[in-house]
């Protein structure tokens, strides 16, 4: 909750229990927090703390324990605190002195709580010395060098604030696609699973699989006799840390990290990756952090209507209207009916009988379209006129080229990686550990890259003999040198099988202009060596933006050497940091003839999972099977990159 706006969570309208025990949890850490920022007594405040860990791991009910009086028996809970929480479980009502300290307090001290390394210690102190009341004061004393001479602070924890400041302001805005379903679809399976709810869909953004997304929109088919109970089952809830809004057919709540079975983590990241987002103190903020939901509750009848009107995109909304329209019929998020004055639920009485979603665009003489093409992008005039793409499948998967072993900067060795691979289902496996150049990734040796192909050809040898279907592609992933050349020389490029070309020295690049980028990536792809333009704009989603270039100009570039019959192919990086290439130029490649290469960037075994969010995006630039190199045998890779 850290960075958020606190307030006390208003209580459900049928209780008791009026409060769940992650809400009375959450209260007892902020109220800790809050005294801490007042300057109240250490014995207090650390009162709090211990009674917020003790209610939130729980394991008993705790309207049952407040019912009973059981709660002052639990060690830590004494009288004050235990009546208190009584007073409020069974109430409904929170102490006078909680509501007084959370008005009172100043919300800019409580917004500065989310910087990463700023405590409310630091904070209280920074109010007394300099009357920093908001993080835009916090900036502009950091600035203006006023935070460097207090006790206790320095140059370097003022840069580290103004670092925080900045990742906070990213954190705050929108979430990964991967953060956004994973708490998306936790939260849907656990709606799904309640009395009351027929089925259950994801909608918004997350549906659509942008690669980042805002809030999160959960679209239920309940029958009006069922609403209150299952509004009341929502509400109670693992992971609710506050409810904003409760009414007739809409719940809005904010969930936490609570909600998951297990701790929370972002797993192995590369060293490049986790500085541009913000590091360790980043991991801190999604820790912490939290994501709004709503949830609507419409009757079965309304249910595909709503869930195509919020899943969106507005602009393929209004695109669906105008058709509608131009058929004499109105479409909303109630139903698609003759024009009419009646609104909401007496409206849909009249509009056309739905199922699903495909009924809505067959009454409209459209064709299905999926929810990741819904972006006004061609899809309404190839839904029209039956031409949409069979898009790409998971299952149609069969290898990625761009993966690190420990050879470089990856925590699995090789034959960790090939195993997993093996175990996903996949038929080959390329392995491109980093370059010399790249020392913070710990690059690999010419020495330890021909030792690596060798190694590789003998187990491609023993499974060709066993009848294993299976193959490893040996690769490098080669840094591009300022002036366009890759970072190995030719002899030991031409011994391996492929070279995935990346940008990674990314204050030098981003500090060109477009033209030389542009003409340093061309002179790269015309190395005889080059088979694949790794992470292709070097972007981190909420990190920093990629570097400056013409990618037209690259993309048709590629295309001739294609039509030539020479491979050069672009990669859809599918780490949820990156997804570079951006979805919106997936089309446009795919229209030059220009191959995509799907590619985890994996550097553990968890990573290959990553192809997933690859997949996701490929699908949304519309690439189809053949496409992408993925869907490709190992025998026909061997072909496409010319093996011996």
């Amino acid at each position: 909750m850290a960075g958020s706006s606190w307030k006390l969570p208003k209580a459900r309208p049928n209780g008791p229990p009026y409060f769940s025990r992650n809400q009375i949890s959450v209260a007892l850490h902020q109220m800790a927090v809050l005294l801490e920022l007042s300057g109240a007594n250490m014995f207090r405040t650390r009162s709090y703390q211990n009674g917020s860990r003790i209610i939130g791991s729980l394991s008993q009910d705790l309207g049952e324990l407040v019912v009973s009086g059981e709660l002052f028996e639990l060690k830590g809970i004494g009288k004050g605190l235990g009546s208190a929480i009584s007073q409020a479980v069974g109430e409904g009502r929170w102490p006078e002195d909680w509501v007084d300290l959370h008005n009172q307090t100043p919300s800019g001290l409580i917004e500065m709580l989310g910087i990463p390394g700023v405590g409310p210690k630091k904070i209280k102190i920074l109010n007394e010395e300099l009357g920093v009341q908001s993080v835009a004061d916090l900036q502009e004393a950091c600035v203006k060098n006023e935070i460097s001479p207090l006790k206790g602070f320095g140059s370097k924890s003022q840069q580290r604030i103004l670092d925080g400041i900045d990742l906070l302001a990213r954190f705050s805005e929108r979430r990964r696609l991967d953060i956004g379903l994973r708490y998306g679809h936790t939260f849907l399976t656990m709606i799904n699973g309640l009395n009351g709810v027929e089925k259950a869909e994801l909608a918004g953004s997350a549906r659509r699989r942008r690669e980042t997304i805002g809030d999160l929109d959960i679209v239920a088919a309940v029958e009006p006799q069922n609403v209150d109970s299952v509004t009341q089952s929502i509400l109670s809830m693992k992971g609710i840390a506050d409810v904003k809004g409760a009414g007739d057919s809409k719940v809005s709540v904010i969930l936490d990290t609570s909600i998951f079975e297990d701790s929370f983590s972002l797993g192995h990241l590369d060293a490049n990756v986790l500085d541009a987002i913000g590091g360790d103190d980043y991991e801190q903020l999604e820790s912490g952090g939290t994501i709004d939901v709503q949830v609507r509750l419409v009757p079965r009848h309304v249910f595909p209507y709503t869930l195509a009107y919020f899943t969106g995109s507005k602009e393929h909304n209004i695109r669906m209207r105008q058709v509608a329209q131009n058929n004499g019929l109105k479409l909303n998020e109630f139903g698609l009916m003759p024009e009419t004055e009646l609104t909401g639920l007496d409206a849909a009485a009249t509009s056309l009988p739905a199922t699903d979603e495909e009924d809505i665009y067959r009454h409209l003489g459209m064709k299905f379209v999926t929810p990741e093409l819904r972006e006004d992008m061609g899809e309404i005039e190839a839904s029209a006129s039956g031409k949409l793409p069979e898009l790409v499948t998971l299952s149609d998967i069969k290898g990625s080229l761009h993966n690190h072993t420990t050879m470089s900067d990856g925590e699995a060795s090789l034959e960790e990686m090939a195993d997993a691979a093996q175990r996903m289902g996949w038929s080959w496996l390329g392995i491109a550990d980093h370059s010399p150049t790249l020392v913070i990734a710990n690059g690999a040796s010419a020495e330890d890259l021909i030792s690596q192909h060798n190694k590789m050809n003998k187990y491609n040898n023993k499974w060709e003999e066993d009848g294993v279907d299976f193959r490893l592609f040996s690769g490098v992933e080669s840094d591009i040198l300022e002036d366009g050349s890759l970072d190995h020389s030719d002899d030991v490029l031409s011994k391996i099988d492929y070279v995935v070309a990346s940008v990674h020295a990314m204050a030098k690049w981003r500090g060109r202009d477009e033209s030389q980028n542009t003409e340093d990536l061309l002179k790269c792809l015309d190395h005889p060596s080059t088979t694949v333009l790794g992470h292709p704009t070097g972007r981190i989603l909420q990190g920093r933006d990629g570097y400056e270039i013409d990618i037209h100009t690259i993309l048709e570039h590629m295309s001739e050497f294609n039509n030539d019959g020479v491979l050069k192919a672009i990669e859809l990086n599918a780490s949820p940091y990156r997804l570079d290439l951006d979805w919106r130029l997936c089309k446009h490649a795919k229209e030059l003839g220009v191959p995509v290469t799907i590619n985890p960037d994996a550097h553990s075994i968890r990573g290959l999972g990553d192809i997933d969010y690859g997949v996701m995006i490929a699908r949304k630039g519309w690439l189809e099977k053949d496409d992408i190199l993925n869907a490709l045998s190992a025998s026909e890779m061997v072909e496409r990159l010319g093996v011996n």
